[in-house]
């Protein structure tokens, strides 16, 4: 079911990443969600999401607390 989360979090994070107040506010919820280790496999997932889209760098504040 884990794995479930973190593969629906990472499709919706991918569709809203047009808009980024969007992409912060489902990137709060989804480290609410997901496990540590999950979350650490996310921010690699965004730092690759970030080369195609280099507007959302300010939702990284969220990932460093």
């Amino acid at each position: 079911m884990a794995r479930a989360m973190f593969d629906y979090t990472k499709a919706v994070l991918n569709k809203v990443s047009f808009d980024v107040n969007l992409f912060c506010k489902e990137l709060k919820k989804a480290l609410k969600r997901l496990l540590p280790h999950e979350i650490e496999e996310l921010k690699i997932w965004i730092h690759g999401l970030l080369q195609q889209n280099p507007q959302l760098n300010q939702c990284l504040i969220y990932l460093k607390e």
